[in-house]
């Protein structure tokens, strides 16, 4: 049996659960008596905008504009796609979201705001608030990416920033507020998908400060002042758990990592394959996810416990990597490598690990496969495992073996998908 195979299929069921062309269709609400606005931002938000159109009521007014990144366009008729910068943000998605928030204070009661949320809105959906430029959010966030801070602890700091997140989208329409949301953060939390622009929002601008403190992150003037204001009372929070403006306000996610999970599980079995989940909200620095999972591998093998191979370990989540060397890779290859490391070329021992958006960190790869023999052939390559994992370098050590990954743009995300296989 080909495992590198087996795996990647499992990888493609997972993607293929979170299609939102399967996924959309069955959730889109009545049409309302006046018209409906579709808005929306993330890296799926072409392709649901796309089913939005082809199953909308034929003879229901509608309209409306989403942002998604660059390359993850789909061709659309009566809903304008827009293309922007993510991670950092950019000048396109600025504009593109003052457009949007202006086209929902249009809205009337009896109207529909539709909102496509899916991950990577955070980036897209930018729209500064009052005395931060585009400038000052690129040097934070890039400040973040970098800092090892999960997704949610970013977003906080990305909510207080922010003229349309934070449940802010929401509180600008006066018609009912209808979000699907698909997921790519743990525990799928609509306040932390996308920044939670229709979401109401529990973190405070003291939250944000405590963030960059903690990270050491050094944002400029601007940022900082608006943060001291808004802790001092001077700045209006974000609307809060209870405002009643969320009684007119559905969040529905309808794609996740756990949903994927089970469907990569049952691809396994087809090819049988026992398949385990362990979790859909693994975090933590890559590197250190992935040495306990090599010790469980290795009760696997020598005690057959807790379950007889042929069997596949599958998680989901987002890990984090901490860039100290500004190498070449992401979580999921740093994940692999470090995985590699630890099992020292253990024989009958396979693993993959993909982001379901299809790219992985700084490189256009998905995540890689790593194989019996990875690690023997990196060194083979005149290279050191080790060091390129201490240099964040690990789209190198998969590049040099010819076991990345590569897909594309999946125009859709549900977090990181992760399979060991012990055979």
């Amino acid at each position: 049996m080909n495992y590198r195979d087996v795996l990647i299929d499992s990888f493609r069921a997972a993607v293929s659960a979170a299609d939102p062309a399967k996924i959309v269709p069955r959730f889109l609400p009545p049409a309302p008596v006046g018209r409906t606005l579709v808005v929306g931002a993330g890296k799926a938000a072409a392709a649901m905008a796309a089913a939005v159109e082809q199953h909308w009521h034929t003879d229901s007014p509608l309209t409306g504009t989403v942002i998604t990144r660059y390359g993850h366009n789909l061709p659309t008729s009566r809903i304008r796609v827009v293309e922007a910068g993510h991670p950092v943000p950019d000048a396109a998605g600025e504009a593109a979201s003052s457009e949007i928030l202006q086209q929902v204070r249009s809205l009337g009661p009896d109207d529909l705001l539709l909102v496509l949320i899916s991950g990577g809105g955070s980036s897209l959906l930018s729209l500064p608030a009052a005395g931060i430029t585009m400038s000052d959010l690129k040097h934070v966030t890039q400040q973040l990416l970098r800092s090892g801070a999960a997704i949610q602890e970013m977003n906080t700091v990305r909510k207080h920033l922010s003229s349309i997140q934070g449940g802010q989208l929401a509180a600008a329409s006066r018609a009912p507020v209808h979000a699907l949301i698909i997921s790519d953060v743990t525990g799928d939390d609509p306040t932390h998908i996308a920044s939670g622009p229709c979401a109401p929002d529990p973190t405070r601008f003291r939250d944000a400060l405590d963030i960059l403190n903690q990270y050491d992150v050094h944002p400029g003037e601007a940022v900082m002042r608006r943060l001291t204001d808004g802790a001092a009372g001077e700045i209006p929070e974000t609307p809060k758990p209870g405002d009643p403006l969320f009684k007119r306000v559905a969040n529905t996610v309808i794609g996740s990592a756990h949903t994927s999970l089970w469907a990569a599980a049952a691809s396994l079995e087809t090819h049988g394959v026992s398949a385990v989940i362990l979790g859909d909200t693994v975090t933590g620095e890559a590197r250190e996810v992935a040495k306990p999972y090599a010790a469980l591998v290795r009760q696997i093998r020598q005690h057959r416990l807790p379950w007889p191979p042929p069997v596949a370990l599958l998680t989901g989540g987002e890990c984090t990597v901490t860039v100290k060397d500004g190498g070449h890779g992401g979580r999921c290859t740093e994940f692999l490598l470090s995985l590699g490391i630890e099992l020292a070329d253990s024989e009958n021992v396979w693993a993959i690990a993909c982001d379901t958006d299809g790219i992985d960190g700084s490189e256009d790869n998905a995540g890689a496969v790593l194989t019996p023999g990875t690690i023997q052939s990196i060194r083979a390559q005149g290279m050191d495992p080790k060091k390129l994992l201490a240099q964040n370098n690990s789209w190198a050590a998969f590049n040099a073996t010819d076991d990345l990954v590569n897909t594309g743009p999946t125009l859709t995300n549900v977090n990181d998908y992760r399979a060991i296989l012990i055979t």
